[in-house]
C-alpha cells in the first residue's frame, strides 16, 4: 500500500538481514583495501573493494528512501541525517589534513562542504576515501530538495533519474568512477529497491525482486565491481539491489539468524567510523614500509581501526545522535495508539543507520 503524507502507519520495521548485508560490506572494503587478495597480477583488490562500496550506496539508499515514506519530515530528516555523518566526517576530514602536512584552502573548502570528489577533485591522500561520504552528502541533500519541493510523490522520479544517469555512464564509457553524476545511480537503485519493497511501484516489481536466488547474484554483482567484465560494470547498481532485495524475501532461515550475530551486529554498527578511520590510518606509520613491513603492520593497524572506531561510534558520535534525536523528537500526535503500540513493528530508528 502507498504511504501518503499524513496517512496513519506503523513505523517501518526493522531488517537484521540489513545489517549482515552492512557488516558484509565494510568487511569486503576493508579487505580490498588493506589485504593481498589472491596473487597480484589477478588484480582483485579493486573489485573486492568496489563490491562493498555498492553495497553500502544500496543500502544507504534503501535506508533513507525508507525513512521519507514513513515519515517525510524534511527538516527531522536532514537534522539527524547531518548529525549522523557530518561530525566524523569532519573528525576525520581535519586528521587526514594534519597527516598529510596540511591542504590547500580550495582542499580544505572542498572537503568540509563535500564537494572533494567532484572535478576538479580536491582530495588529499589520507582522506581519498572521503569521496564516497561527499556522494552520500549530495544524496541527502537532493532527496530532502525532491520531497520538500514535490512531496513523498516525488519519489517516484528516482527510477528515472537512476535509469538517466546509467545512460550517461554508457554514453561517457564510465564504468567506475568517484564522481557523482557518474556514480549516483548505485544509491538510486537502493533508492528504487525501497519503492518497490513498500509498495510503490506495484506488485509485480515486487515479485520480480523475490524470485531470483541471492547466491546466484553474489558472484555477478562481484563479477560486475570488474572491470575487465565488459558491460557487466554498467548494471552493478542493479544487480546489487537486486541481489539485496531477493534477501529480504528468500533469504534461508540460517542466513537470518547469523545476520542478528552478535559480532555481525557490532560490524554492521562501527561499519561507518571503520570506513572513515581505516583510510587514515594507512597513510601513517602503521602502513609504510615495503611490501613485507607493510603487511606484517596490519594486524596493529587492523587494532588500531577497530578500537577508534568504537570509541567514535560509542562515544563521540552517539553524543551527536542522541543531541538529533533530541532536536527533532515527534509530538506525541506522530505515535501510535497505546492499543496500536503492542503490535507495531519496531521504528525505522532502531536500524544501523548506513553510514
Amino acid at each position: 500500500m502507498l504511504r501518503t503524507v499524513g496517512g496513519e502507519h506503523a513505523p517501518l520495521k526493522h531488517l537484521p538481514l540489513l545489517d549482515g548485508w552492512r557488516a558484509m560490506s565494510i568487511l569486503l572494503v576493508l579487505a580490498g583495501h588493506l589485504l593481498p587478495i589472491g596473487p597480484s597480477a589477478w588484480r582483485l583488490n579493486a573489485p573486492v573493494a568496489a563490491t562493498g562500496m555498492v553495497m553500502f550506496f544500496t543500502l544507504s539508499g534503501f535506508l533513507i528512501t525508507r525513512f521519507l515514506i514513513e515519515d517525510g519530515n524534511i527538516r527531522r530528516f536532514l537534522v539527524r541525517r547531518l548529525l549522523r555523518i557530518v561530525p566524523l566526517g569532519w573528525l576525520g576530514i581535519s586528521i587526514a589534513f594534519v597527516v598529510a602536512g596540511g591542504g590547500s584552502a580550495r582542499e580544505v573548502a572542498g572537503n568540509l562542504l563535500f564537494v572533494a570528489n567532484l572535478p576538479p577533485s580536491s582530495l588529499v591522500a589520507p582522506g581519498a576515501h572521503f569521496w564516497s561520504l561527499c556522494l552520500e552528502v549530495q544524496f541527502y541533500l537532493s532527496i530532502a530538495l525532491l520531497v520538500a519541493v514535490g512531496g513523498k510523490r516525488a519519489l517516484m522520479v528516482i527510477p528515472l533519474a537512476c535509469i538517466a544517469i546509467t545512460c550517461a555512464r554508457i554514453n561517457w564509457h564510465q564504468p567506475i568512477t568517484i564522481v557523482s553524476w557518474f556514480r549516483a545511480d548505485e544509491i538510486l537503485a537502493g533508492a528504487t529497491l525501497a519503492l518497490i519493497y513498500e509498495g510503490w511501484l506495484g506488485e509485480r516489481t515486487r515479485k520480480l525482486v523475490s524470485t531470483p536466488s541471492l547466491f546466484l547474484l553474489l558472484p555477478l554483482v562481484f563479477a560486475s565491481a570488474d572491470t575487465r567484465t565488459g558491460f557487466l560494470p554498467y548494471l552493478r547498481p542493479y544487480l546489487s539491489a537486486l541481489m539485496i532485495g531477493a534477501s529480504l524475501y528468500n533469504a534461508p532461515h540460517w542466513l537470518r539468524k547469523i545476520c542478528e550475530w552478535r559480532m555481525v551486529t557490532y560490524v554492521a554498527q562501527t561499519s561507518y567510523a571503520l570506513y572513515v578511520f581505516h583510510g587514515i590510518l594507512i597513510h601513517t606509520w602503521l602502513g609504510a614500509g615495503d611490501t613485507l613491513v607493510k603487511y606484517a603492520k596490519r594486524p596493529l593497524l587492523l587494532a588500531a581501526t577497530v578500537v577508534c572506531a568504537h570509541v567514535s561510534t560509542f562515544h563521540y558520535e552517539r553524543r551527536w545522535n542522541s543531541w538529533g534525536r533530541r532536536l527533532t523528537k515527534r509530538t506525541p500526535e506522530h505515535y501510535p495508539s497505546e492499543s496500536d503500540a503492542a503490535n507495531a513493528p519496531v521504528s525505522t530508528n532502531a536500524i544501523v543507520d548506513p553510514r
